[in-house]
């Protein structure tokens, strides 16, 4: 029975996936939101039984505090500024999560990344105080990422992916909003944006899973 709930969540994630990206790919616009949302309440869903099975207990705040970025810059599509904001707080529980589990503080890859980031956007005359928050966010998404694979821990490994790939989708929502695209890359990584996004959220949840079922999953 335990094996057949990640099972079943991979199973209804992976439909909802092909559904939205043939819906993207076909730019039907706003009603792939709510196939979209639904994939990322699985997740949280998930992550609460992972964590009532004796799972990590970090994933399922964090991933609530991601529905809730994702009504703001999915669903409502308005509130930016609030979106990114709960999207930094997302990456401190994760880096609540790396310290517990053994990684390094990384202080001085966080500063740094932040610092090269804020001077880039000045560089380029983008520094808005939404770029700033975002660079800053995305400088700890990276740091994160950098930390989740310097840990030898079979369900950081699943952590470190997801991460790479939630990297990934906002290296594509940058790209989308600089303005700097040229037309036939744009519509690639407007597209890439969720192409990215599901997967990741789905491989953190499973990562919060007992590190006995993360195991028995990868073989």
């Amino acid at each position: 029975m335990r094996r057949a709930v990640p099972i079943g969540f991979i199973v209804v994630e992976a439909a909802l996936y092909a559904a939205f990206l043939i819906m993207d790919i076909a730019a039907m616009g706003p009603s792939t939101v709510p196939v979209k949302y639904a994939g990322i309440l699985l997740c949280v869903l998930f992550a609460l039984y992972a964590a009532a099975g004796g799972g990590d207990r970090l994933v399922f705040p964090a991933l609530v505090l991601t529905a809730l970025a994702d009504w703001f810059l999915l669903v409502r599509n308005d509130g930016y500024v609030i979106g990114v904001a709960v999207f930094l707080c997302v990456q401190t529980v994760y880096y609540l999560r790396l310290r517990r589990l053994g990684a390094g503080s990384g202080w001085l890859l966080r500063a740094a990344l932040a610092l090269l980031i804020g001077a880039g956007l000045f560089a380029l005359r983008m520094a808005t105080p939404l770029n700033l928050l975002a660079g800053l966010y995305f400088s700890q998404l990276v740091s994160n990422t950098l930390l989740a694979w310097s840990v030898r821990e079979k369900r950081l490994t699943l952590f470190a992916l997801g991460l790479t790939l939630f990297a990934g989708c906002d290296v594509c929502v940058g790209l989308t909003n600089s303005g700097l695209v040229p037309p036939g890359i744009l519509r690639f990584v407007s597209v890439g944006m969720w192409l990215f996004y599901l997967p990741s959220q789905v491989l953190i949840a499973l990562s919060a899973l007992p590190e006995k079922e993360v195991s028995h999953e990868d073989k």
